[in-house]
């Protein structure tokens, strides 16, 4: 039986899909991506470490690297040319609200509104948070085990934040998720548990464990961390702290190929920006959907193959079939 083949036309696809995954900041080591293992991985269960922030819109990708001529010659002319700066940017609007595509959407730092004790103000900048209670042995990413009783203090649907104590550390802290970089030692026991991205919304409230509807995006709590109730989460324009992620997009085309683009390392460049799109044109003040808007610059590292550095890697995998 003869095989067929077939000329590969332009990708025709309906959206975007966004993957993140933490740089880890102390030891300036991206995530890692390897298209030709993990290139074809199913959309709904990315490899770990990458996180599904889901469909985005308005994807552009933009090279701003500047080049220059070499000149040689009376009168001079182009031998040659070099590139003086390496730069790239990247922006689109994320389609959900999360405290991920939140958190990634803003410039600056970002933070859990811990629940304040005894009905107080919100316990966002410092104000008394209720007390935190120690996660016990045997924890798992979904599973958290508590002390007989204390599992009292939680209630399902509900959102909590797991992490340690802050005692007096200084540079980037949040386990694993890098959320805070602190420049001086804090009094705030709570501060890490403030900045910490190891947040889940509670589905059961157990005799002495809390199931997790979604598996916290540091795993297994470490052995020295603590849980407190989460009522939101907030941003600031302004502080000296950047996000810094490693990031995965994929266009799924119709016939079965895939476009991936991996910046191993992206920054937020702009703060906090918000996009509103009318639902119902025909009328004023009808309703509106209001998207978190992202815009990223790119910064470089060192591929190990042959010691270039890169912003991005561009893979393309055809469908099958298809002449390349």
């Amino acid at each position: 039986m003869a095989a067929s083949w077939f000329r590969a036309p332009a990708s025709v696809s309906r959206r975007v899909r966004a993957y993140f995954a933490p740089v880890n900041r102390a030891a300036q080591a991206p995530v890692i991506f390897d298209p030709a293992e993990q290139g074809a991985f199913n959309l709904d269960s990315p490899p770990a470490p990458w996180l599904d922030l889901g469909w985005i819109q308005g994807f552009t990708r933009k090279a701003t690297s500047k080049t220059a001529p070499v000149l040689a010659g009376i009168p001079a002319a182009t031998l040659d040319q070099v590139r003086e700066t390496l730069e790239a940017q990247v922006g689109f609007e994320f389609m959900s609200w999360t405290k991920l595509t939140m958190a990634l959407a803003t410039g600056s730092q970002h933070m859990n509104l811990l629940a304040p004790a005894n009905g107080g103000a919100l316990a966002a900048e410092g104000a008394e948070a209720v007390p935190a209670i120690t996660v016990q042995a045997g924890s798992t990413a979904t599973v958290v085990q508590l002390a007989p009783g204390d599992a009292a203090n939680f209630a399902a649907g509900s959102m909590v934040a797991i992490d340690a104590d802050n005692t007096g550390q200084t540079g980037f802290v949040g386990t694993p998720i890098s959320g805070a970089y602190l420049h001086q030692p804090l009094t705030d026991v709570d501060y890490i548990r403030r900045i910490t991205y190891n947040v889940a919304l509670v589905a059961e409230v157990g005799t002495n464990a809390l199931t997790l509807a979604e598996p916290l995006p540091g795993g297994a709590p470490a052995s020295n961390s603590k849980v407190q109730a989460v009522t939101g989460f907030i941003d600031r324009e302004g502080g000296t702290f950047y996000q810094e992620w490693s990031a995965l997009f994929v266009i799924a085309g119709a016939q079965g190929e895939r476009i991936l683009f991996h910046y191993p390392r992206l920054q937020s460049m702009v703060g906090a920006e918000e996009m509103s799109t009318s639902l119902d044109a025909k009328h004023k003040g009808g309703l509106t959907r209001t998207l978190l808007k992202g815009r990223f610059m790119a910064l470089p590292v060192t591929d190990p193959l042959d010691g270039e550095r890169v912003l991005c890697y561009r893979s393309f995998l055809p469908a099958a079939g298809f002449l390349i």
